[in-house]
């Protein structure tokens, strides 16, 4: 994949591994937006992501660190940090290092994954992570649904891929025929970019013979910056979705998908997915490995090549992202210069070129 033009370092929130990766006293390994990471969970269930190094000496905590009730202990001299990543115990001194800290991302845990908030300017969040079940309006719970994992999800670590092109998966309409071998191409009937959490509705149907007329299914998505997007399907096979794509560095992503299917009549208290669950998560996973397949070998183009029936969608979108992007550096101009760039037409230039050569 050629590297995009659009900054590795969105500002938003974005899954760094499933809830239950991480259990109590776990302390997990990870990197993110070219950062050594640690995620622990503390004796009360708390889970925490902090960068990896120790603010004492720099021992790595994921190498040996353990868990003490609430506390991340540092391997090399037993210094202990608390969840919000400030030193509470030097074992050898009367009281803690109160001038240091480590940094600490803001972290949830919803929809069996955990997130963290990351901002080059360090803000505080500005909106949340979408609950899968509860910010859709038909009623349903987890308990409607088998769990997910780990049957029900696919990890693809280290991909060339950026987040923005599952958010530009949602409003490419004609990607659905010829990709997913739809028997049509989707017709959308939502799309708001107003604030950073959108919304992506159209109808679509996956059954040989139909025809956007007579079509009885859809899909509705809520996207959360460009790490979140959750997804809801109805007319069909009940299933719920949950794409998301971490930056680990400046060329390369992880990916995620999570899959919920809804329980067959008669399995409402299988305590963990059924042979049914499995195959219907299969499905639906080998489509969106489609998608993966094409990311991972795509070129970001920009401008991109449009056909009118595109551009509404498209333009939406990318105009909607630019505000999770870091500001661009500001150019290195002299006071007084314009940034503005000049066009000279090809028939001045021809003639300032031969004024040149024969002034030498």
């Amino acid at each position: 994949m050629a590297p995009p033009p659009l900054s590795m370092e969105p500002t938003g929130w974005f899954q760094v591994a499933w809830s239950p990766e991480i259990s109590v006293g776990a302390v997990h390994k990870m990197k993110y937006f070219g950062r050594e990471m640690v995620a622990w969970r503390s004796a009360s269930g708390r889970v925490s992501v902090f960068d990896a190094y120790c603010e004492h000496l720099g021992a790595h905590l994921g190498y040996g660190g353990h868990v003490d009730g609430e506390n991340l202990v540092c391997p090399f001299h037993g210094w202990e940090w608390n969840a919000e990543g400030r030193n509470v115990c030097v074992p050898y001194e009367n009281h803690p290092n109160k001038g240091r800290r480590i940094r600490s991302y803001p972290t949830v845990e919803r929809n069996a994954a955990v997130w963290i908030w990351y901002d080059v300017e360090r803000r505080e969040p500005y909106f949340g992570v979408p609950d899968i079940f509860a910010d859709f309006s038909d009623g349903k719970t987890a308990d409607d649904y088998y769990p997910p994992f780990p049957a029900a999800t696919i990890y693809r670590p280290g991909l060339e891929l950026h987040p923005q092109y599952v958010m530009e998966n949602g409003v490419d309409f004609a990607h659905f025929k010829f990709v997913h071998k739809t028997p049509f191409m989707p017709d959308f009937t939502r799309h708001d970019f107003s604030d950073p959490v959108s919304y992506v509705d159209f109808t679509i149907a996956f059954e040989e013979g139909a025809t956007l007329e007579s079509a009885t299914s859809g899909v509705e998505s809520i996207n959360a910056g460009l790490g979140v997007s959750v997804t809801r399907s109805w007319g069909m096979i009940d299933n719920r979705t949950m794409p998301a794509v971490t930056p680990v560095d400046e060329t390369t992503s992880d990916v995620r998908f999570t899959v919920w299917i809804g329980r067959k009549p008669g399995e409402e208290t299988a305590p963990d997915i059924t042979e049914y669950g499995k195959i219907m998560s299969g499905f639906v996973i080998e489509q969106f490995e489609a998608d993966i397949h094409i990311w991972s070998h795509q070129r970001y183009s920009d401008p991109p090549a449009l056909s009118r029936k595109e551009f509404a969608g498209f333009r939406a979108l990318r105009q909607w992202a630019t505000q999770f992007y870091p500001e661009s550096e500001p150019t290195d101009t002299r006071p007084g210069e314009s940034e503005e760039l000049v066009t000279v037409p090809k028939s001045e230039l021809d003639r300032l070129r031969a004024a040149a050569s024969l002034g030498s």
